[in-house]
């Protein structure tokens, strides 16, 4: 069998199976299961594939054909144009969530030796891309999830930061109670569980099904966690220190009014995503 046919196959099974971009995730997995990149395949669609090649081929189109997400099979994702180990354990990057490195960079740009600390970090993608951009940062990643964590060390080591990330297991701020933090940080940043319970039926079978419910549902409210974050964030932030969060679509309005109710807080910055979504909330510590 050809490359060709074979990715002619895999598409049209996709397609049957409701798999959205069935052509591109069919080259994309062909890709991984020779170890070759897209454009080396393109070139080489008349050649044929070879026992082993097709037995790996196969398996990744019986797992995309349930549903799996993409990257869960090819084992990667990129983020902020650096690569990401992920697995079931972690929920996979999104390019929306580069605008809380984006504005985190940016509020750390005064502070000389800049300290992070990233809640509910999940493969490290935050943390260790802010690493990636202010080498003079002290970073602490935080996750309840011990194979979580494990994943985030291994992205923290293969993208050459790993000596200055500090991981800890714990939920939200616990693990900061035995150190000396407190008012001490320049930026808080978090990605943390927004997805309303009644609301996780309604996904895609990618996210309802594989990715992991205890980084994705928040409670019956969807900003549970998110309001316990606004809350203890100014007993570490530094004055004038920032939280940057990732939140869900329609909750800028109820978060604002819990942050504005703490009265902890000065400015209020909300950012849209590239579709326009509200996505990222700064809030100024006074």
């Amino acid at each position: 069998m050809t490359i060709a046919e074979a990715i002619q196959r895999a598409a049209g099974r996709l397609s049957a199976h409701a798999v959205p971009n069935a052509r591109l995730d069919a080259e994309v997995l062909l890709c991984h299961a020779v170890g070759r990149d897209r454009a080396w395949i393109l070139i080489h669609m008349q050649d044929q594939l070879d026992s082993q090649g097709l037995r790996i081929y196969e398996m990744s189109i019986d797992r995309r054909s349930v549903r799996e997400p993409l990257q869960y099979i090819t084992g990667i994702q990129e983020f902020w144009g650096l690569p990401f180990k992920v697995a079931p354990a972690v929920l996979i990057p999104r390019p929306e969530t580069e605008f809380v490195v984006e504005a985190s960079v940016k509020a750390a740009a005064l502070a000389t030796s800049p300290v992070i600390i990233d809640l509910c970090t999940g493969s490290g993608c935050i943390a260790i891309s802010i690493a990636k951009e202010l080498p003079q940062a002290r970073v602490f990643a935080v996750d309840r999830s011990e194979k979580a964590l494990e994943i985030a060390r291994q992205n923290a080591q293969q993208n050459g930061v790993a000596d200055r990330i500090r991981f800890l297991e714990g939920d939200l701020f616990g693990p900061f109670e035995e150190l000396d933090l407190a008012g001490g940080v320049d930026i808080i940043t978090a990605n943390p569980p927004y997805i309303r319970s009644d609301e996780l039926p309604t996904l895609q079978p990618e996210v309802r099904d594989f990715e992991p419910e205890l980084a994705l549902v928040a409670g019956p409210e969807g900003t549970e966690v998110a309001e316990r974050i606004v809350r203890q964030a100014p007993e570490f932030l530094r004055s004038v220190g920032s939280l940057v969060m990732e939140i869900g679509i329609g909750q800028t309005e109820a978060l604002k009014k819990i942050v504005e109710g703490t009265g902890r807080y000065g400015s209020i910055e909300v950012l849209k995503d590239l579709a326009g979504i509200e996505r990222v909330i700064i809030a100024e510590k006074k």
